[in-house]
């Protein structure tokens, strides 16, 4: 799999009432990793993880990765503060698979 996914952990701003009704309106248990990326939130809309598949090039790396999930953040419109972000490089786990 040549994709990136990022984890993004964070603090919303200033959110208006349609931003608010917006993540309140998400499913609570979609938590997947997508190219649109996904919000997980706490009941107060202070904090939140965000979720994005990152696609991979030859030549990528964790920081273009990085930008890449921060783009992807910024195209959903709300104010936030970055706390923490994880990249993980799908091209470097390897999966065992069981013998039979």
């Amino acid at each position: 799999m040549n994709v990136f996914r990022v984890s993004i952990r964070g603090r919303f701003g200033d959110l208006d009432d349609e931003a608010r009704a917006a993540l309140r309106g998400g499913d609570p248990f979609a938590t997947a990793f997508t190219g649109r990326g996904t919000f997980t939130c706490d009941g107060s809309l202070s904090v939140f993880t965000f979720r994005v598949e990152v696609p991979a090039g030859p030549d990528d790396d964790e920081d273009d990765a990085g930008l890449a999930a921060l783009a992807a953040l910024d195209a959903h419109g709300h104010p936030y503060d970055v706390l923490k972000t994880a990249v993980t490089d799908m091209r470097d786990i390897k999966i065992r698979r069981k013998r039979r």
